[in-house]
């Protein structure tokens, strides 16, 4: 741990300099209590670092949450080992899964399915006030469950230090989540605007608490973060059908883990209650199970927290980007991603190349880092690996 002045605590032994303005820059908002706490894999952001948990006073930053509200990952332990899986051919499972759940970013079911339904009614009868506000903003929200998206999101099938089979996913709450974060986004600028209110990074518009504004922000907030927790589960049990069709046998699930990694929710820390924003990081209280990922082709983690005070209860939430998507493409070639996806099974297509291991940092130092934080419980392999261009 590192101190970065007062409100400022870092984890990061590698951190750019622009990462620790831009870290140091949203400290000096007001309302922040007691400090924000940057996690190893903390990177540059949209006006609040990637990586960061930013607790606060009577007041959100809708940025510092992000537009890809709730997102997070999922896992299962099967019953499942190495065993099952050899001399087949691994492809067969991945196009079954590709086929099963919609990969691109504006990607949609072509009708709710019979396991989506139930998602579907609990949604509807979630923060009802807002109900027809959202189906203005985004009338196709209901297909949009159990969708995967684009970028870092994807599905993997891995093995544990056992050789025991995971299923393993990351996405949040889509074009839903990403309408109404940009919608509030939108509001905290124009108030703060309107007041008069001096901002470091118009990115760091704020609502305040007792506001109709912020009211409307935190109903919207929850839904979404409660339509990604959804989503994941819905396509997690596409892909445990997939599997288990592959495999000819029920898939036993040994244990499921689902967790945010871009949320805000109430907590308290250091005598208050605060309102606390995870931007890139996951909870990690003492005996709290998580997941980490690494990049497509390294390591993923499944954790236990060790409720670490200082970093308020936090952990990393993966590697963390050391290039951003334009730069790794005009530095990587089609050919070293293959060579980092070798004994993989995966979609081979330049379009991931911005998504190569190598533009992300080093996962096991990213790790090391946050020994105080977390305990390792697994180190998982990639097996195969899909995710939506």
């Amino acid at each position: 741990m590192e101190r970065l002045g007062k409100k400022l605590v870092n984890w990061a032994s590698v951190l750019e300099e622009g990462t620790r303005r831009q870290a140091q820059t949203a400290a000096t908002m007001p309302f922040i209590h007691p400090h924000i706490a940057l996690m190893p894999d903390a990177h540059l952001g949209k006006g609040a670092t990637v990586g960061s948990v930013i607790p606060t006073d009577g007041a959100i930053i809708p940025a510092a949450v992000g537009v890809d509200i709730g997102c997070g990952m999922i896992a299962v332990r099967t019953q499942f080992t190495a065993a099952d899986l050899a001399g087949r051919d691994l492809s067969v499972l991945r196009t079954s899964i590709e086929a099963a759940v919609p990969l691109s970013a504006g990607a949609a079911n072509r009708e709710v399915s019979a396991t989506a339904a139930p998602r579907v009614a609990e949604l509807e009868a979630l923060e009802p006030a807002r109900a027809a506000f959202r189906e203005q903003l985004v009338p196709r929200w209901r297909l949009a469950l159990g969708t995967l998206g684009s970028g870092n999101h994807f599905i993997e099938v891995s093995l544990d230090e056992l050789d025991r089979v995971w299923l393993f996913l990351h996405s949040g709450s889509r074009g839903p989540g990403n309408k109404l974060a940009t919608h509030h986004i939108a509001v905290a600028q124009r108030l703060c605007a309107r007041w008069f209110v001096p901002l470091p990074d118009r990115d760091l518009a704020y609502l305040v608490e007792g506001t109709a504004e912020f009211d409307e922000y935190l109903a919207d907030l929850q839904w979404a973060q409660h339509f990604a927790l959804l989503n994941r589960e819905e396509m997690m049990d596409r892909v445990v059908a997939q599997l288990a069709g592959f495999l000819g046998a029920a898939v036993e699930e040994a244990e499921r883990i689902n967790c945010h990694h871009n949320y805000t929710t109430r907590e308290r820390h250091f005598g208050r209650e605060v309102w606390l924003s995870r931007k890139g990081a996951i909870a990690a209280d003492a005996g709290r199970p998580g997941l980490v990922p690494g990049s497509m082709g390294t390591a993923s983690y499944v954790v236990v927290g060790k409720g670490d005070v200082m970093s308020l209860h936090s952990s990393p939430h993966g590697a963390g980007r050391e290039y951003s998507r334009s730069a790794a493409r005009r530095t990587f070639t089609h050919e070293q991603l293959r060579e980092a996806m070798k004994g993989i099974e995966y979609r081979d297509t330049d379009a991931f190349l911005d998504e190569i291991p190598a533009a992300y940092k080093d996962i096991d130092r990213v790790m090391a880092d946050a020994a105080d934080l977390v305990e390792v419980r697994h180190t998982l392999r990639q097996v195969v690996n899909v995710k939506g261009d």
